[in-house]
């Protein structure tokens, strides 16, 4: 069972693929790790890749689609793959259904989690986390039982990722709005495209995901 998991920066697409990771044996083939794994193997594809990323150059959508194609022969993709951050383009996409359907994976779902985008900015702009362990916390959603103090760890000191405020926030959701989103069409056509509510409880979103899957 193959899917495509989409949704901006924030709509939980990590925290899903985690959970079909564990419980369904599933593999979450994000091309960035993926690209870094490659990088670090020491491969010819490898090298090449390091050559352009220190060029600061593009990687082709070709040599994405053979990295994708030989991390699929691998015996842990036996349970299926989640596609996490590809395709982001039209062409991503048709490059992709070729690769698929020469391998004879089909697609079982192309799933959205759809977002608000103003409760989204609240959601990644009120993170944080403990200094020392790494604990994650909410100034709404989960914050410690003590104020100021790690439920963890005991630590008093909390950290944000300078990248969760507003702007930064918006300028992703734009991008995914610019770049990823025009990719749904393709997928609307072949019937593939599933929605779910990407602000509900994780507990929520976990259960309409497998309802999709085992449909």
């Amino acid at each position: 069972m193959n899917i495509i998991l989409l949704g901006p920066p924030g709509a939980g697409k990590g925290t899903q693929a985690k959970i079909l990771v564990a419980d369904r044996g599933m593999v979450q083939l994000s091309t960035g790790d993926m690209l870094r794994e490659v990088r670090a193997s020491g491969s010819e594809l490898g090298k090449r890749f390091g050559e352009m990323m220190d060029r600061g150059d593009l990687i082709p959508d070709e040599m994405i689609i053979e990295m994708i194609d030989a991390r699929l022969n691998e015996p842990d993709c036996r349970n299926g793959a989640i596609f996490d951050g590809f395709p982001r383009t039209n062409g991503q996409a048709v490059a992709l259904d070729e690769m698929l359907e020469r391998k004879s994976l089909p697609l079982k779902a192309v799933i959205e989690l759809t977002v608000d985008e103003e409760a989204l900015v609240g959601r990644i702009t009120g993170r944080y986390s403990c200094a020392n362990c790494g604990a994650g916390y909410h100034e709404i959603f989960q914050r410690p039982a003590v104020e100021g103090v790690c439920d963890a760890c005991g630590h008093t000191e909390f950290k944000r990722r300078p990248d969760d405020n507003e702007q930064t926030v918006r300028d992703r959701m734009e991008v995914y709005r610019r770049d990823t989103a025009p990719i749904i069409p393709h997928y609307e056509a072949q019937g593939l495209v599933q929605r779910v509510d990407g602000m509900a409880d994780i507990a929520k979103v976990e259960t309409a995901v497998a309802a999709i899957l085992d449909a």
